[in-house]
């Protein structure tokens, strides 16, 4: 439910890195899943959040992270609410950063700051600061080798696969995203057969070719609120087919309806 005190606060972001900083209060996000890492740090009260079937509770000092596409939600431990700082980071960078190899998981989501270094520049903190690409490659590859060093380890069944023909892929879909492309069309740009491309897709961006396009749509969607654009106009304008439709999945995508998420803004 909207709380009057709730405040978004968007930094300065860079090609597949957001930076974002809130405060809010009571149950602040239903359960949701996006399409990126999400690594935070709560800076006041307590952020208590369910995650793969447990509930955390994530203290001032200590970071938060969670791999894409897993359900988690988000709320005040505590009658005083919480804020914290969060970075968003693109698995393809990620993907990247690591040359190809399996993306990170997490199995701990909650670790003390202070793990953090040296490796990870304080700069990720910093959402006013300027993000350069030199600035950004520097915090991603950091952050990446983080995450390899702290991940659960693969095991022996690690998924193996060539990452171009997947980008072009991600790419065709990112480039027009409101465009409904046939399965058809994509194993024709990757050269694989589709439950091949499937597969391989998520293990190497961390979610499906489907899930994929409707987040770059709801993306399409926070910048046209931005802009002050209504909600059905800002649905058909993102190629969903009408203004409920777009709202479930933006809902299920960040916890929170497109009104509130507007209307927490600041």
């Amino acid at each position: 439910m909207f709380n009057a005190a709730d405040r978004i606060r968007h930094g300065k972001g860079a090609p597949g890195v957001e930076r974002m900083e809130a405060c809010l209060h009571g149950q602040a996000f239903a359960p949701h899943r996006h399409d990126t890492y999400a690594v935070g740090i709560t800076l006041s009260g307590v952020q208590r959040f369910r995650f793969r079937g447990r509930t955390w509770h994530c203290l001032p000092g200590q970071c938060h992270v969670l791999h894409p596409d897993e359900l988690h939600d988000g709320g005040a431990g505590t009658d005083e609410g919480f804020s914290y700082r969060i970075l968003y980071v693109d698995p393809a960078l990620v993907q990247k950063a690591l040359q190809g190899r399996p993306l990170p998981f997490v199995a701990n989501p909650v670790i003390d700051a202070a793990r953090l270094k040296p490796g990870v520049p304080a700069e990720i903190w910093d959402i006013d600061g300027e993000l350069d690409d030199l600035a950004r490659i520097g915090i991603v590859d950091a952050l990446a080798a983080w995450l390899d060093g702290v991940a659960a380890p693969h095991g022996a069944s690690v998924t193996r696969f060539a990452l171009a023909p997947l980008q072009r892929v991600r790419e065709c879909i990112a480039a027009a995203p409101s465009v409904r492309h046939s399965m058809d069309e994509l194993e024709r740009i990757a050269g694989i057969d589709r439950w091949t491309l499937a597969r391989q897709f998520r293990a190497a961006f961390g979610t499906s070719p489907s899930r994929f396009r409707t987040l770059r749509r709801l993306d399409a969607v926070r910048m046209l609120l931005a802009s002050g654009c209504a909600l059905s106009e800002a649905a058909l304008e993102a190629g969903f087919a009408d203004q409920a439709h777009m709202s479930r999945q933006f809902k299920q995508a960040y916890g929170l309806t497109p009104a509130h998420w507007a209307a927490a803004q600041r």
